[in-house]
């Protein structure tokens, strides 16, 4: 069974209210130019870069305080005993 032909006009006017819709969706109104889009990409790096640095310090430190707790094994102990002492700094 063929299918009915759509009314263009219809067809028309769906299509340019899906647009109004895009148009104004948040993301769209909040980088309509340049320098906002430019500004929000820089923030959004300044963030991405600052919670990779702070949670690579902690994932290094952990890993760094149960390492040291390896004393069985003398060479990872050592090791990880020289980390700990150099995040602690001098005393």
């Amino acid at each position: 069974m063929a299918e009915q032909p759509h009314n263009l006009a219809q067809e028309l006017a769906a299509v340019r209210a899906e647009l109004e819709k895009l148009n104004n969706h948040s993301f769209f109104r909040g980088h309509r130019t340049i320098a906002r889009m430019m500004t929000y990409a820089f923030l959004r790096g300044m963030a991405i870069g600052l919670g990779t640095a702070l949670g690579a310090t902690l994932l290094v430190s952990v890993a760094a305080y149960f390492l040291a707790q390896i004393d069985f094994i003398p060479i990872i102990g050592e090791w990880a005993q020289q980390i700990a002492a150099e995040i602690r700094g001098p005393e």
